[in-house]
């Protein structure tokens, strides 16, 4: 079966598109630690990030760069911070979280809730961005 990532590129679960290209896709994740938190996912369905071709890994770090300069633009933030789990999807993808302070970052946090409003203004803000 495929991932909920997998489905999410596929159009088949709506997401709140950032930027996308031949490889790479990002969108807004549903539950943020910060507003702007952002998922870049390879189009190609690979569970764990360092199975990917080391070029495909090399672009998708290129990718994330230009997101994360654009969220860095967006919102009133130090860094924009970077994590790769992988436990919680069966498919690679790497975290874009908008942090002034590394307790921004700290997963067990309560996430935001957001209204759909909220989340299109701000993937058209990231966008503008770009």
């Amino acid at each position: 079966m495929a991932s909920i990532f997998t489905r999410i590129v596929a159009g088949e679960i709506p997401s709140y598109k950032i930027a996308e290209n031949e490889q790479f896709y990002a969108f807004l994740d549903i539950n943020p630690l910060q507003k702007g938190h952002t998922l870049v996912i390879p189009k190609r369905e690979v569970d764990y990030i360092f199975d990917l071709e080391d070029e495909e890994l090399a672009a998708m770090h290129l990718f994330a760069k230009k997101i994360a300069n654009a969220i860095r633009k967006t919102f009133d933030c130090k860094k924009v911070g970077v994590a790769v789990m992988g436990m919680e999807v069966p498919h690679a993808h790497i975290h874009l979280i908008p942090i002034n302070k590394e307790k921004d970052m700290v997963f067990s946090n309560p996430k935001l809730k957001l209204s759909r409003e909220e989340f299109e203004e701000i993937a058209k803000a990231i966008q503008k961005n770009m």
